[in-house]
């Protein structure tokens, strides 16, 4: 069981953590509990639950969709841009995999980037800067001006 917490970012920087998690269940909860400890001394005005669902379907869709030929991770950080709150979720996968899908009612499985999707001011998926794919979410007005 392997992961790292960033709790000191730099002065200067707008990211405020990170975490790099292992591919397996078990880091869904970890990834949860950990944002909410790490993110609670900035006090956002935006709902940390609703924060926390969405990186919960990331994570998870993360380590679904992931592939890579070694042992990967899966890489968490988290940002402020001006008055908004950045979360981006980071996999060796490729990026063209990721979309959002309509759901039968039956089915069991594929809402999570319809929650992400109804939740966030905004979201976008594409090539990551660690190779692979990232999905990022916005939340507007974290923080007022």
């Amino acid at each position: 069981m392997t992961y790292v917490i960033d709790r000191y970012p730099c002065e200067d920087s707008p990211r405020l953590g990170a975490m790099i998690l292992d591919p397996t269940p078990e880091s869904v909860p970890r990834a949860r509990r950990w944002f909410r400890k790490l993110i609670a001394p900035y006090n956002p005005a935006c709902s940390v639950d609703d924060c926390t669902l969405m990186i919960s379907e990331l994570v998870t869709n993360a380590i679904l969709y992931g592939r890579s030929e070694g042992e990967w991770r899966v890489r968490v950080e988290w940002f402020r841009d001006d008055t908004s709150l950045r979360v981006e979720v980071h996999n060796p996968g490729f990026p063209a995999n990721v979309r959002l899908r309509r759901t039968d009612a039956e089915d069991a499985h594929g809402r999570g980037l319809l929650l992400v999707d109804s939740i966030a001011e905004s979201w976008h998926s594409g090539p990551s800067r660690f190779g692979g794919t990232v999905v990022a979410f916005v939340m507007a007005d974290a923080w007022p001006l």
